[in-house]
């Protein structure tokens, strides 16, 4: 009887081991799943870094110069100097 005693309680860990490597929380598909999520995560932020760069630049040039600011102010507000004729031409 002191032979089977140790097969079965050998047995039996392989069993739990194996349950807690297809589900429980470190298990292949949680581990997946969270892959997939830090890929996506990653991505999301590369776009945000690349906006963040864009937005940067834009505040750079706008502390620099006046040339954006009057750029800006036509395109956005429809800014028009003195002596100037202001003409829209619709498409």
């Amino acid at each position: 009887m002191g032979n089977r005693v140790v097969p079965a309680a050998l047995i039996a860990l392989l069993v739990i081991l194996h349950g807690q490597l297809w589900f429980g929380r470190g298990s292949v598909p949680n581990v997946s799943l969270l892959v997939r999520q830090l890929d996506e995560q990653h991505a999301k932020n590369a776009v945000a870094g690349r906006n963040n760069e864009r937005l940067s630049a834009e505040i750079s040039d706008l502390r620099e110069g006046l040339e954006i600011v009057e750029e800006k102010a036509r395109s956005e507000l429809g800014m028009v100097k003195a002596n100037e004729i202001f003409v829209q031409i619709a498409k």
